[in-house]
């Protein structure tokens, strides 16, 4: 059998988190991880006894099998292009790139080429998720008429990475934009969108919001609403639930969800509440990071092509031009 060695491009707080998880993987022989920081990523080599490469060109030219790219979203089209060109297969985190332009740039560069590129979206990984979409694939649920989806970050993410994250959609909503379509199996046609600013000044001032209220109309009539919030006190709270006509399915409802009832004689869970998204998606990350060693390898067909994120990408941008211009936005408007 062949050496199977992979690269990691940005050594971050999700990239050391990757890095360490490829070390455990079987079948992976070696891990080299490099950054523009290189000495985060000889601390992060070091910590891990794994290998750094000096910059980005010695780590395209170490023979690789297959390359994960957590860097900045700035680089990523670039990083994606360069490896592609050497026929290296991609893992790169969400998203492909800053806005549609540059998204489509790369969806048509990639089209043409059998070198798969795997896009980062980590909920089609984890057992919940999973578990609601076989119910909906089923028929079990009847006719889906409701879907409620939140993402409740407990405390913002530093002040310097409002303004380019892209803002409360692009970065925090594609994520149940992307899942709301793969578990139902639908697309959407619609959606609208507000937001508000009840925390820090930084997000106004990136021309953000950190608080959102989304409603989406799916193209079999169904209605999907997706809370997003960068200041949810309580934890981390990330949930999907899908109604149906002869039942329903509950994803992120366990005695970690950071939920208080205030019923009398509700017990309240001894367990702790999820902290961040690496703690309540860990199963789903290694699952997602092994079946791109599956992809990269050619044992496994790719489960997120850069076209899928492409749909998603799209619907939180028709939600930013919704919020902005204060009116329903068809995500046919954005496509053209």
């Amino acid at each position: 059998m062949s050496t199977i060695r992979l690269g990691l491009a940005g050594t971050g707080r999700i990239g050391s988190s990757h890095a360490e998880t490829l070390t455990t993987l079987p079948g992976v022989d070696a891990v080299i991880v490099a950054d523009a920081d290189t000495e985060r990523a000889r601390a992060t080599a070091d910590k891990l006894d794994i290998d750094f490469a000096p910059d980005i060109d010695a780590l395209l030219a170490a023979d690789l099998t297959g390359l994960v790219i957590t860097t900045a979203t700035d680089s990523h089209p670039e990083l994606i292009t360069a490896a592609v060109d050497r026929g290296i297969p991609v893992f790169c985190e969400k998203p492909i790139a800053a806005d549609i332009l540059g998204t489509l740039a790369v969806v048509e560069r990639v089209a043409g080429s059998t070198v798969p590129v795997q896009i980062g979206f980590q909920r089609r990984f984890d057992a919940g998720y999973r578990a609601a979409r076989a119910a909906v694939a089923s028929g079990e649920l009847g006719w889906v008429h409701t879907l409620r989806a939140t993402t409740l970050d407990p405390a913002p993410p530093p002040a310097e990475y409002i303004p380019r994250s892209g803002g409360v959609f692009r970065d925090c909503g594609v994520h149940d934009f992307d899942i709301i379509r793969w578990v139902t199996g639908r697309e959407v046609t619609e959606v609208y969108a507000t937001g508000a600013n009840r925390g820090e000044q930084m997000f106004a001032d990136a021309g953000d919001v950190d608080t959102a209220a989304v409603i989406l109309r799916m193209d079999d009539g169904a209605l999907a609403t997706v809370s997003l919030s960068r200041y949810n006190g309580a934890g981390y709270d990330v949930r999907l639930e899908v109604l149906g006509s002869q039942g329903n399915a509950i994803v992120g409802l366990d005695d970690r969800a950071p939920l208080r009832s205030v019923e009398p004689g509700y017990p309240a869970s001894a367990l702790p509440v999820y902290p961040g998204f690496m703690d309540r998606f860990h199963g789903a990350y290694v699952e997602e990071l092994t079946t791109f060693v599956g992809v990269a390898t050619g044992q496994a067909a790719n489960p997120c092509p850069p076209g899928e994120a492409l749909q998603a990408f799209y619907i939180a941008e028709a939600c930013e031009l919704s919020r902005r211009e204060g009116r329903p936005v068809r995500i046919a408007e954005v496509r053209s």
